[in-house]
């Protein structure tokens, strides 16, 4: 197909020429024909006033035969059905209407010559004065014509060439760039357009095979650390059951489970989660329900929206823990909308906050400020990951100051729910 391309643009350029053309040509035989049709005006009135005078003293035949005027005598001339002789017609009558008065009949003659009859004023019967019209030149089209209609097919088939062959791939391809990262697996993109743009797009679906491959190689391996954390935990608290101080050393191991999960969490686990549309309030409630009622106050919204609930109840999760943490309860837990198809979870506390030439820091991961140091398993993933969260529903996190307190807020949007996707919330 790439190679009749070059081809189909040439034969496009070639269709628009012959069209401007053919346009232009026409509009130059129109003008050419009224100029011919205004030059003959005055010369046929002139005709038309000496046939009139000459008719009073002598009859048709002879005056024909005197002055050389092709005359015909009788009412009904050979009138000739051809387009191109009624409109000269039309128009010879228009400029004899504004010398002659009254206005003659002008009617298209058919005979071997093209011409029109044009009726004189006789004392005894009609008669119709004969006036050959000179053909208007068609071909070959006028040289200037010709070249103007080149160049605007020419550069009409540029631009067509540009706009299928470069700008709408690069476009798909600007669209396919967005996506990677956010949207899961990114579809091989087909290879159209211009040399160099197939061969950037066959660059780009070989970078996205090798990010394919690589996180597949990356999830197989977060599982295997996953399945080879578990059977040693699993002993290690066998063998606690036998010793005295165990509950340290359960804390410990929990610390330790907890380290693990943020680790897999943060390397992207849960990238694959499809999005399932549910009602955030109710969501929201359920999550918070294990807490005591005087450590959290629930102020949500009633609001729809399609999440990936796993990642984002983790996110939740982790910024409500923070705020247990480094905080001070009760914390206050809310849900609105953010227009136009967005919402915003924001996570109160009474607590100091972090400082805002701190924030950026806060966010990156295995970062943790002097204020948020020491706790059983905090290795500094819990906001990166809810940051990483937030970016994947289209959204950010930021922070709140307020007299109320200090709010770590988590910006989202709706999710586009595939057609293998639950629809409900179970």
């Amino acid at each position: 197909m790439a190679k009749h391309a070059p081809a189909k643009y040439v034969l496009t350029g070639a269709g628009i020429s012959a069209f401007c053309l053919a346009v232009l040509q026409s509009l130059l035989a129109q003008r050419l024909e009224r100029a011919q049709i205004a030059q003959m005006g005055p010369e046929v009135a002139f005709n038309l006033r000496l046939g009139e005078l000459a008719l009073d003293r002598l009859p048709p035949q002879a005056l024909a035969r005197l002055s050389g005027l092709p005359l015909r005598v009788g009412p009904f001339p050979p009138v000739s059905r051809d387009g191109r002789l009624q409109r000269q017609a039309r128009l010879l009558q228009q400029e004899l209407c504004q010398r002659v008065r009254p206005c003659p009949p002008v009617l298209p003659a058919q005979s071997a010559t093209p011409g029109l009859w044009v009726e004189l004023l006789s004392p005894l019967e009609p008669v119709w004065l004969f006036t050959p019209v000179g053909p208007t030149q068609r071909w070959p089209p006028d040289p200037l014509l010709l070249g103007v209609s080149l160049l605007t097919g020419s550069i009409s088939a540029s631009f067509f060439f540009l706009w299928r062959e470069v700008q709408t791939p690069l476009q798909q391809l600007e669209q396919a760039l967005g996506s990677v990262g956010r949207s899961g697996l990114q579809p091989a993109l087909s290879k159209r357009g211009a040399r160099v743009v197939r061969s950037l797009t066959g660059r780009f679906n070989a970078m996205v095979e090798r990010l394919a491959t690589n996180d597949r190689e990356r999830a197989t391996m977060l599982a295997g650390i996953a399945h080879d954390l578990k059977s040693p935990l699993t002993r290690l608290r066998l063998r606690l059951d036998r010793l005295e101080d165990k509950e340290k050393a359960e804390a410990d191991l929990d610390a330790l489970e907890r380290i693990t999960g943020q680790f897999l969490l943060f390397a992207g686990g849960g990238d694959a989660e499809p999005p399932v549309q549910l009602p955030l309030d109710q969501w929201l409630a359920e999550l918070t329900a294990p807490l005591e009622a005087e450590l959290v106050q629930l102020d949500l919204s009633p609001l729809e929206a399609s999440v990936q609930p796993v990642a984002l109840g983790r996110a939740v999760g982790n910024l409500i823990e923070n705020a247990l943490s480094h905080g001070q309860p009760p914390l206050r837990l809310v849900l609105r909308p953010d227009p136009p198809d967005g919402f915003c979870i924001e996570v109160w506390d009474q607590g100091p906050g972090i400082p805002a030439e701190q924030w950026a820091q806060a966010l990156m991961p295995f970062q943790r400020l002097d204020r948020a140091r020491g706790g059983s398993g905090h290795c500094g993933l819990g906001l990166a990951i809810a940051a990483r969260v937030a970016a994947s529903h289209g959204g950010g996190l930021s922070r709140l100051q307020s007299e109320r307190g200090f709010a770590v807020v988590l910006r989202a949007r709706s999710l586009l729910v595939t057609a293998a996707s639950p629809t409900s919330h179970t």
